[in-house]
């Protein structure tokens, strides 16, 4: 009996059996709409389900994925081996100080959108962007000006040996959408955002709502519809990755099903049809081609996670398990 086949007899011995699913797809799981099955795949409703769930896995020494929202992920076209966990634990609470504690699945423009209404300051910025919490922290997302580093002050993490921590802002070690998190591979010793706590200030409830209003139109005029990861590379030390890819003459290059946006050329779209592996060389042409023509590096904002060929992965993409 290997690994795999002794954690799906402990989950299914634990009661937990129906809700496994095997080779379950992950393109309806990503943004992108890509990526090959999953050999096995649950979804986490509270963290204890989560915690448990992942102190299997290292048990049985079987890989795990803990997805969010998907938003910012490349999974493979031959999937991804192992136990993919979907975090939809959804639940916090806001005190009266505007202290915030969300679990890690909340959805961050729904909590950025009810904050704004009850008159409070500070995630206004993110009424448009799609994703989780967790991984909002994990990326340093940001937005017109506003980022997490702002707000956040303390996560709870799951490190790699099964013990729960509570991390202070200073230790995140937040960069330009970035973080001492994502900075660890994604499915090897990554901890496990569980938890964040942030602290919002009071704020005029009309003037917030004028203010993520203009967000929500601005974000709709700029921003490509369809099949997409959001932006796909971080803005250079000088210029924006879009305006580059631009100027290298880029813009509207397919390949395969995969597209770069003609509205935005910072936005790589699955047109329908796309593989992982077309989205995959529109990046290393685009890489390619503003160094050759810019002497600048392209770095991804998204990270590639599955059975990816050693071959098919450039270098400067980060890689996930």
């Amino acid at each position: 009996m290997n690994a795999l086949t002794r954690l799906v007899s402990a989950l299914q011995g634990a009661g937990y059996g129906g809700r496994l699913l095997h080779n379950e797809p992950m393109a309806p799981h990503t943004s992108f709409g890509v990526g090959g099955p999953a050999d096995l795949f649950i979804r986490a409703e509270r963290i204890d389900e989560l915690i448990g769930w992942l102190r299997l896995v290292h048990a049985y020494a079987v890989p795990c994925i803990v997805l969010g929202s998907g938003t910012n992920i490349l999974v493979a076209d031959a999937g991804i081996r192992g136990l993919v966990i979907l975090n939809a634990c959804q639940s916090y609470t806001i005190d009266e100080d505007g202290r915030v504690v969300a679990e890690s699945g909340v959805s961050l423009r729904e909590l950025a959108r009810h904050t704004v209404a009850q008159g409070l300051e500070g995630l206004e910025w993110a009424v448009g962007i799609p994703g989780t919490v967790g991984g909002a922290v994990v990326g340093n997302a940001g937005a017109y000006g506003g980022y997490m580093a702002d707000v956040v002050q303390e996560t709870l993490l799951l490190d790699r040996d099964d013990q729960r921590r509570r991390v202070r802002r200073a230790e995140l070690g937040f960069g330009y959408r970035t973080s001492a998190l994502k900075r660890v591979v994604a499915g090897e010793q990554r901890p496990i955002v569980l938890e964040v706590m942030m602290q919002l200030r009071p704020g005029n409830a009309q003037d917030l709502a004028a203010r993520a209003e203009q967000i929500t139109l601005q974000r709709q005029t700029r921003t490509p519809r369809g099949a997409c990861a959001g932006s796909m590379f971080k803005r250079t030390q000088h210029y924006p990755a879009g305006f580059l890819i631009e100027q290298a003459g880029l813009k509207g290059l397919r390949v395969g099903g995969a597209q770069i946006s003609p509205q935005h050329a910072n936005f790589f779209m699955n047109c329908g049809n796309a593989s992982a592996q077309d989205i995959v060389q529109l990046i290393e042409i685009a890489q390619e081609h503003v160094w050759r023509d810019f002497q600048e590096r392209l770095e991804p904002e998204i990270e590639l996670v599955g059975a990816w060929p050693e071959a098919a992965v450039p270098e400067a993409i980060h890689r996930g398990g």
